[in-house]
């Protein structure tokens, strides 16, 4: 049960400050409105390193279903876990995106822009180009996988909990250099539940929840995730965790 309430916990954490930081700069009357991106990509950041302080005693803190299918390829993690991780994470990402609506519920009418509420909780991409959205989203995680397990590798002699700090930093670095064409989900968690979350919410003039992009922010994450443990582990004969 510490994988599950880790993984829900940590995710819970990741989306309500995650897409917290986006409602403040895209919905209308907020304090951060129009702040820019970034400050979306360092709310981001931050997210992602308070998700994991507060879970990695108790999963690892993956809070993300391609880092978890990155650890299983690499031979780090059971296969009869994942859907512990994975039940965690979706059911986290979905109470994390209910809270963000509630936390800015005065805010949804006045904004009248229905692209903006969508992309409060899943990803938008900046020009729709099937191929090129999901190279990026597979990039970006690539980039996230490789860099965690080359964060977490034992012969960085990391102390003092620094590890989550500077997975955030990560996680910041990508958002700056990679986030712009897709909104970088690399995470299908992130975009999915959330997703769900906006097509079930009563939120006033919120639109569809554009399900013909849907797949490209899960599919994309978890083939970069396969492609970054594995690139990891050749390069560097084996993934070893902190």
């Amino acid at each position: 049960m510490n994988i599950f309430i880790g993984e829900l916990v940590g995710t819970m954490l990741l989306i309500l400050l995650g897409d917290g930081v986006v409602a403040n700069v895209v919905l209308a009357k907020t304090k951060g409105n129009d702040s820019g991106w970034i400050v979306i990509s360092a709310g981001w950041g931050f997210a992602v390193a308070i998700g994991a302080y507060v879970a990695g005693w108790a999963s690892g803190a993956h809070i993300n279903p391609a880092v978890t299918i990155g650890m299983a390829v690499g031979g780090n993690l059971a296969l009869s876990r994942l859907p512990l991780y994975f039940a965690g994470q979706f059911l986290g990402a979905f109470v994390g995106a209910v809270l963000v609506y509630l936390a800015y519920l005065p805010h949804w009418a006045p904004t009248t822009d229905a692209k903006s509420k969508l992309a409060v909780f899943c990803t938008v991409p900046a020009i729709r180009h099937t191929p090129g959205n999901l190279i990026c989203e597979i990039i970006g995680t690539a980039v996230l996988l490789i860099g965690v397990l080359g964060i977490a590798n034992v012969n960085n002699n990391l102390s003092g909990g620094l590890g989550p700090y500077i997975v955030g930093i990560l996680v910041f670095a990508i958002g700056l250099s990679l986030g712009g064409p897709t909104g970088y989900a690399i995470n299908p968690a992130r975009d999915l539940a959330p997703r769900i979350a906006h097509a079930l919410l009563p939120i006033p003039g919120k639109g569809d929840s554009d399900w013909s992009y849907a797949w490209i922010p899960v599919v994309g994450p978890i083939v970069g995730g396969v492609i970054g443990a594995l690139v990891y582990g050749l390069s560097f004969g084996g993934l070893t965790p902190l």
